[in-house]
């Protein structure tokens, strides 16, 4: 990308306000001699007064000064802080405690607390639980047995991820590790009316919802799971199939529709949330973020719901830019498009018709 063509997209996140760019650039204005982070609520400048800079030194270097209203400088402060405490809990061994890393970042364990779960939208402790699951999946996949990569994932024992195994792996660590071996996965590829949808589920809830090429979305799906009992079955999921065929079709609005699909404590919260945005509204990432209690974490809500694994169920279509511009979609941005304008002619519709 070019530098003119980086600009272009820099500018077209402040006109937008997008909370997501924040710590990702700064933008000053030549005229008042101030620099803003991007979603600053200030009156936006004129583009050939703005120039771009990646921190905030860079900016001071050039003879500008932070803004009042939005304080990019301290937000900058806060993300060096934040950056250091991941780090620190992606490489020491044993994990930290709170206090010691409010130590080795030099501030009160109570700020440290605060400022990374509002940047990040967990604590410092779900930070790390997370990022072990992540380590535990990644060791079972290499092949290592499940004790050794329970220790090489940094779990004190056993019980510590037996305890929460359903919830971030959606099944025994051994079966993980099998590639699903000893779960039954009944799945699908349904026309609908936005093309191939594949659907699965274990006895428990879905496990998948997928829009592409049938043939494309059997092979992701047994990649996934390898050693599963994988079972074509039409029947065993076709309740599901059926409610999903009726909401595209817009006659079940509502997918009160059972999960079984694995995720983090913050990805969980973030998909509950898609699920409270009403049939045919939208909700920007900032306000997502917002309605989970974690403002600042605009760039964690983006990437769960890049990772959702149930379209329409979990309906981050709903989720836009500030400013309301489409943004990316697993399942494709003309897909989403599609999705959004329909949800909105129905509502719209129905308010014509009625008395």
């Amino acid at each position: 990308m070019t530098r003119a063509l980086l600009d272009e997209d820099r500018w077209q996140a402040v006109v937008q306000r997008e909370a997501a760019q924040d710590g990702l650039f700064l933008y000053a204005v030549r005229t008042t001699g101030i620099y803003c982070r991007p979603s600053c609520p200030s009156r936006r400048p004129r583009r050939e007064n703005v120039t771009f800079f990646e921190a905030a030194d860079a900016a001071e270097r050039a003879g500008f000064r932070p803004c009042r209203r939005c304080t990019p400088n301290e937000v900058h402060v806060r993300q060096a802080v934040v950056l250091q405490v991941q780090q620190l809990l992606d490489t020491a061994e044993p994990t930290p405690t709170l206090a010691q890393l409010a130590e080795a970042v030099g501030v009160s364990a109570f700020h440290l607390q605060r400022v990374f779960k509002a940047a990040v939208g967990v604590s410092p402790k779900q930070y790390a639980m997370a990022r072990r699951a992540e380590r535990l999946k990644r060791r079972l996949s290499e092949g290592a047995s499940v004790t050794v990569a329970l220790y090489d994932a940094g779990h004190a024992s056993p019980r510590t991820l037996y305890d929460r195994a359903t919830d971030q792996l959606g099944m025994s660590p051994g079966a993980y590790r099998a590639g699903g071996a000893g779960e039954r996965i009944a799945f699908t590829v349904a026309e609908s009316a936005q093309g191939p949808m594949l659907v699965a589920a274990t006895a428990r809830g879905l496990v998948a919802v997928r829009f592409g090429e049938a043939d494309a979305l059997e092979r992701e799906l047994r990649g996934e799971y390898p050693n599963a009992a994988l079972e074509r079955s039409a029947e065993a999921v076709g309740a599901y199939v059926e409610a999903l065929q009726a909401h595209l079709a817009g006659v079940q609005r509502a997918l009160p529709l059972a999960s079984d699909a694995p995720g983090t404590a913050f990805q969980h919260r973030v998909w509950a949330a898609l699920r409270d945005i009403p049939y045919g509204e939208t909700r920007s990432y900032a306000q997502v973020a917002a309605m989970i209690g974690a403002p600042a974490a605009v760039r964690a809500v983006a990437r769960a719901c890049a990772t959702n694994p149930l379209a329409l169920v979990v309906p981050c279509h709903r989720v836009v830019r500030s400013g309301g511009a489409l943004s990316g979609y697993r399942w494709g941005v003309e897909r989403k498009r599609a999705l959004l304008e329909r949800e909105r002619a129905e509502v719209v519709g129905q308010v014509g018709a009625a008395p």
